[in-house]
Order: C-alpha cells, then sequence, then structure tokens
C-alpha cells in the first residue's frame, strides 16, 4: 500500500505546481495529471490487495470493468461501500478530473484526492 500512497501524494505535489486564482486552479494540465495519478493509486491499491490475496500478476484485472468484478468478489464482502465508492472515485478522477478536465475548483480537487486516500487506507 506504501506504493499507492505514493500516488497520492505525487499527485498532490503536481496540483502544487498549478496556479490558483479565486479558488480555482488556473492549468488544467496539471489538475488533469494529477487526477490521472491519484486513480492509479487507486488501481494499484486494489491490484496490491489482489496479489496479498493469492492473485498473480496475470490475474490481475484489465479493464475497469474487471475491477469492478474484483472489488464485488474480494473486497466487498469486508465492506459493501468500497464498490460505491470506487465508482465515485472513477466518475470524479478518471472521467471528470483526468479525461474530460471537469474539475477546477480547489476544495472540490482537494476533496477527490481524499476520498482516492481515504480508499487505499480502507483496502490496506
Amino acid at each position: 500500500m506504501k506504493e499507492a500512497i505514493r500516488y497520492i501524494e505525487n499527485a498532490k505535489e503536481i496540483l502544487n505546481k498549478s496556479k490558483i486564482e479565486d479558488n480555482m486552479y488556473v492549468d488544467d494540465k496539471y489538475v488533469k495529471s494529477a487526477c490521472g495519478v491519484a486513480y492509479l493509486g487507486v488501481l494499484k491499491a486494489i491490484e496490491d490487495y489482489l496479489q496479498k490475496s493469492g492473485f498473480t500478476k496475470k490475474e490481475l484485472p484489465k479493464s475497469v470493468d474487471a475491477y469492478r468484478e474484483m472489488i464485488k468478489k474480494h473486497l466487498s464482502i469486508y465492506n459493501g461501500k468500497l464498490i460505491r465508492q470506487f465508482e465515485n472515485l472513477y466518475d470524479e478522477l478518471h472521467i471528470a478530473g483526468y479525461y474530460r478536465g471537469l474539475l477546477h475548483r480547489t476544495s472540490t480537487v482537494k476533496d477527490v484526492l481524499k476520498g482516492a486516500e481515504e480508499f487505499i487506507k480502507k483496502i490496506k
């Protein structure tokens, strides 16, 4: 899990490169990059958990749908809210933040990164 948390720390460092005006990040490039790196941290945490549970690198998920299935089968047993949290992080970090570049407000971006970190800590 240290590696997954490192991704979150890297995302925060990337985000700090963007100027802020009126509580909004000015440079979309840094926000998009930070969201992408944080999302990779979420995926890394899931992969680490699965590998500790006996899955080989070859058996790890290769699509978002496969991640969903693995969470439902192997992680949600312990916490039924994990799949909903994963879906929210997918929508916020990957789609809105990284893919579409729709996140600008500093408080929103910081909350989403905090949510990613909390998700990672839950599946330790």
